[in-house]
C-alpha cells in the first residue's frame, strides 16, 4: 500500500495555543471549535481522500478532514469483519513518517512496570506468543453528530466505529516473560510514538492512555490487521489493542507499555475524553472514557435509501456489548412504540465483536422509524436516551440512532 505521512505545517506551531492543538486534531481539548465542524455531513461537499490513506475507498468514506473519516453508515454491509479499505480514521495526531513500517521488525517497545524491564523489538515479539482477537473498534465521540448541544469535534453519527480482527502477542504472556507486573501497579499505560510538534509542552500534546491494569487480561501488542500487517494510517507497525475499550485507549505506534500506579498526567487522559457536564471543561475528577457499554443501530434500509419497495424488507443492523457479548437484539418499525425480535446473525466471532441481526418486516408504503435495542450477556438493556456530556462522547441512545425510511 502506498502511505504517505500526513504532515504539519511549522507554522501552526503556535507554543500553548489553541490553534497549534487544533492543527494536530487535539481541538476537542480547547474551547474554541469552529461552527463549520457542526454543519451536517450532507452540506459539505465531499473532499477526497488524503495521500496517506488514498487505498480506502472513497465510496464507503466520508472525510471530515484530514485525521477524522467516517465510514458511510450503508457501507456496512451483511459482513461481520469491517475491511480496511471501509474502516475509519481518527488520529490525534498525523501519523509518523512511512520509514517506521519499511522494517516493521526492527520497531521497538518499551516495556516497563516489570521486573525485568526491557526494550523488545518486534522481530521477539512475535517469538513471545500469538493470538487473534475480533474486537468493535469505536471512537468515544461516534454518534456525536446526535446531540442537540453541537459539542466540539467531529459530528460522527454511526461510522466512527468497525469490527477488525488484530493478530499479536498477549500483553500479559510479555509481562509474564519479564518476571510478573511490580507491586501497586494499578494501571496498563500506553505511549504513541507520533512525533510531537516542537514548541509545546510534551505532556500537553503526547498520545498516552492508562487503561487499569486488570485490562492487560486481554490487550494484545497487535502487528497485524485483518490478517495483514498494520497499515500506517491505523497504527502500524505496533498498536496496544485493548478489547471492549473505546478506540483512544488502543494506542498506535505504542513505543512504550508500562505498569504504573498511577494515570499518566498527559493532557489527553487528564482533561481530554472525560465526561464532564454539558458547557463543562474536562478534569480528574471526572469519568474517563474507557469501557464500551451496550449499542447497536440500523445499517440498512439506511436513512438514505432510495427505492424500498413496498413487501418484504430484511431490516439490518450490528450490535455489540463493549466487554460483554450480545444476548438479545430487539427491532421497531414505529420509533420504539413496540417491538419484534431480531435474529443474529453470521459467526459469534467472541464478546468483543459486534453481531449482525435482522428483522424480516412486511413493510406496507408509507413512512417507519426503524430503531435497535440491544441487550448485553451481563442483562444491560441499551438505553433510549443519551447521557449528555461537553464532549459528545459514549452516545449509546437507541432513540437517536433511529432511522426513518420511505417505503413506496
Amino acid at each position: 500500500m502506498n502511505e504517505t505521512p500526513t504532515s504539519l505545517p511549522r507554522r501552526h506551531l503556535l507554543a500553548g495555543s489553541a490553534s497549534a492543538l487544533a492543527a494536530v486534531g487535539l481541538a476537542s481539548f480547547t474551547r474554541g471549535a469552529s461552527a463549520a465542524a457542526h454543519a451536517p455531513m450532507a452540506a459539505a461537499a465531499p473532499k477526497p481522500l488524503p495521500a496517506y490513506v488514498a487505498w480506502k475507498d472513497p465510496a464507503s468514506l466520508i472525510v471530515h478532514s484530514a485525521t477524522t473519516i467516517e465510514t458511510k453508515r450503508a457501507a456496512f454491509g451483511s459482513g461481520v469483519i469491517t475491511p480496511a479499505e471501509q474502516l475509519y480514521i481518527r488520529n490525534n495526531l498525523p501519523a509518523p513518517d512511512a520509514s517506521i513500517i519499511a522494517d516493521r521488525d526492527a520497531w521497538e517497545v518499551s516495556i516497563e512496570g516489570v521486573k525485568a524491564p526491557r526494550k523488545l523489538t518486534l522481530r521477539e515479539l512475535k517469538t513471545m506468543g500469538v493470538e487473534t482477537t475480533a474486537m468493535v473498534l469505536q471512537c468515544s465521540g461516534n454518534g456525536r453528530g446526535y446531540f442537540p448541544s453541537k459539542p466540539s469535534g467531529t459530528p460522527w453519527q454511526v461510522g466512527a466505529a468497525g469490527c477488525v480482527m488484530w493478530t499479536g502477542v498477549p500483553v500479559r504472556v510479555v509481562a509474564e516473560a519479564l518476571g510478573g507486573v511490580t507491586p501497586g501497579a494499578a494501571f496498563l499505560t500506553g505511549t504513541g510514538g507520533e512525533k510531537l510538534p516542537d514548541g509545546l509542552d510534551p505532556l500537553s500534546i503526547i498520545v498516552e492512555r492508562s487503561v487499569p491494569a486488570a485490562a492487560m487480561a486481554d490487550a494484545l501488542l497487535a502487528w497485524e490487521m485483518n490478517g495483514v500487517p498494520i497499515s500506517l494510517a491505523h497504527g502500524g507497525p505496533l498498536r496496544l489493542i485493548v478489547p471492549g475499550y473505546t478506540g483512544v485507549n488502543n494506542i498506535k505506534y505504542v513505543k512504550r507499555l508500562a505498569f504504573t500506579a498511577k494515570e499518566t498526567e498527559a493532557r489527553i487522559m487528564s482533561h481530554g475524553y472525560r465526561i464532564s457536564p454539558p458547557g463543562g471543561k474536562g478534569d480528574p475528577s471526572q469519568p474517563s472514557v474507557q469501557e464500551m457499554t451496550v449499542k447497536s443501530w440500523i445499517n440498512s434500509p439506511a436513512p438514505e435509501a432510495i427505492g424500498v419497495k413496498a413487501g418484504l424488507v430484511q431490516v439490518q443492523g450490528v450490535a455489540f456489548g463493549g466487554l460483554n457479548g450480545v444476548k438479545r437484539v430487539e427491532v421497531s418499525l414505529d420509533g420504539g412504540k413496540t417491538w419484534s425480535d431480531a435474529r443474529l446473525t453470521g459467526p459469534d466471532l467472541g464478546r468483543f465483536a459486534w453481531r449482525q441481526f435482522v428483522l424480516a418486516a412486511n413493510l406496507p408504503a408509507g413512512s417507519y422509524t426503524l430503531a435497535s435495542r440491544a441487550t448485553d450477556t451481563a442483562g444491560n438493556v441499551q438505553p433510549e436516551q443519551r447521557l449528555e456530556n461537553a464532549g459528545g462522547y459514549n452516545n449509546t441512545s437507541w432513540s437517536d440512532h433511529a432511522v426513518k425510511v420511505m417505503v413506496a
